[in-house]
């Protein structure tokens, strides 16, 4: 099939068990912790790493494959990289840097086809600085426009973005996911953070200690975590152990310590099953002092305020249940929200789960509560 096919497998000296795909156009974003074989798998895409075993494939043609004795050296793979720290040459200017990813090109054309890359990433007219005279973010869009100059088969982007501050970095995601849609070759992303992920990404795979748990879109991924384990690399705070009590005809009843949810039907699993649940922040809503919600009626949950972390236009609110106060619930709502509802710590106050947000996963032998 076209696109990038890779495969990785070794027990040492660093753990992989890797398998995706990544078809032209489409961006593929490895997210995990620090340690969890990102770098190691862009490595072994680019030839600078050699895995015991696996493949590594380009539109069918194998860049990677010891059971067929081949491993193609870095220069003979088609890839265009850009590293956390850019590597730009700091002797050089924007179009020199540029210009030495060209010499595919005859001599007279370089010149002309590294301005219009730096024109493609928005530097037009800062040829001639070098990258000590540009900010940071100016020195990303060098080091992007030098990963394209060799029109590349793959484009592999190793944590791009950790060097700026926040609001270049805005700035950096909305040029990137504009870039993008004139890309015509597979993309891989490398990155720590998950908002940076699933903004910019078509599919993401959640890697741990070189093993992908879970590939999928980040939709299915943030709302349908295959696992506890993937739940709690997520930074998804609503973890719990349940336990099914009863199917109804749309929905199934689970006990969560003491407490009866309705979850989505699930009648796969039999009555006395021992289950994990995940209700992400935004599923879990505040019920209104002024007038009642709709969704008051599903899952309540009475407690008390614990914390209330203001964090921009939004507060963080951690509320101990009633009926189970060392399992803390989590959700967010907007800070006007908050003070409307006179939310501070210590009052009481009252959540409802929405149903449709309740994902139930196998049970976790780890404990759940406590990610």
């Amino acid at each position: 099939m076209p696109g990038l096919h890779v495969e990785l497998h070794q027990d040492a000296p660093i753990p992989l068990d890797v398998a995706f795909e990544c078809a032209p156009g489409q961006v593929i974003a490895l997210v995990g912790p620090s340690g969890s074989g990102k770098t190691t798998i862009l490595r072994a895409i680019a030839g600078t790493y050699r895995p015991r075993a696996g493949r590594v494939a380009i539109d069918g043609a194998p860049w990677f494959d010891p059971a067929a004795n081949i491993c193609l050296p870095p220069h003979r793979r088609a890839v265009g990289m850009v590293f956390q720290s850019y590597a730009l040459f700091p002797h050089m200017t924007a179009a020199g840097n540029v210009t030495a990813a060209l010499d595919h090109l005859p001599a007279p054309d370089r010149a002309a086809h590294a301005a219009a890359l730096l024109d493609r990433v928005h530097l037009a007219g800062l040829e001639h600085r070098k990258p000590a005279q540009l900010s940071g973010g100016q020195q990303q869009r060098v080091a992007v426009a030098r990963a394209l100059a060799r029109q590349p088969a793959v484009l592999l982007l190793d944590e791009p973005f950790s060097s700026v501050d926040k609001a270049t970095r805005q700035r950096l995601y909305r040029e990137i996911a504009e870039l993008r849609t004139s890309l015509e070759m597979p993309v891989v992303l490398v990155t720590h953070d998950l908002e940076e992920a699933v903004m910019l990404a078509d599919r993401l795979a959640v890697l741990h200690r070189g093993r992908i748990l879970q590939t999928g879109t980040p939709n299915d991924i943030t709302l349908s975590p295959a696992s506890a384990e993937v739940a709690r690399l997520l930074d998804l705070r609503n973890v719990f152990d349940g336990r099914i009590v009863a199917h109804q005809e749309n929905v199934t009843l689970i006990d969560w310590n003491g407490a009866q949810l309705e979850t989505p039907h699930r009648p796969e699993w039999p009555v006395g099953t021992p289950v994990t649940w995940v209700a992400p922040d935004g599923f879990v809503l505040l019920h209104r002092r002024d007038r009642p919600s709709r969704g008051e009626h599903e899952n309540p949950i009475p407690g008390k305020v614990e914390t209330v972390i203001a964090i921009g236009q939004n507060a963080q609110i951690t509320l101990r249940p009633d009926h189970a106060p060392d399992l803390p619930l989590h959700l967010s709502i907007p800070i006007h929200v908050a003070h409307r509802n006179a939310i501070e710590p210590g009052v009481t106050a009252a959540v409802s789960i929405l149903t449709e947000g309740m994902h139930l996963m196998p049970h976790s032998t780890a404990d759940p509560q406590r990610p």
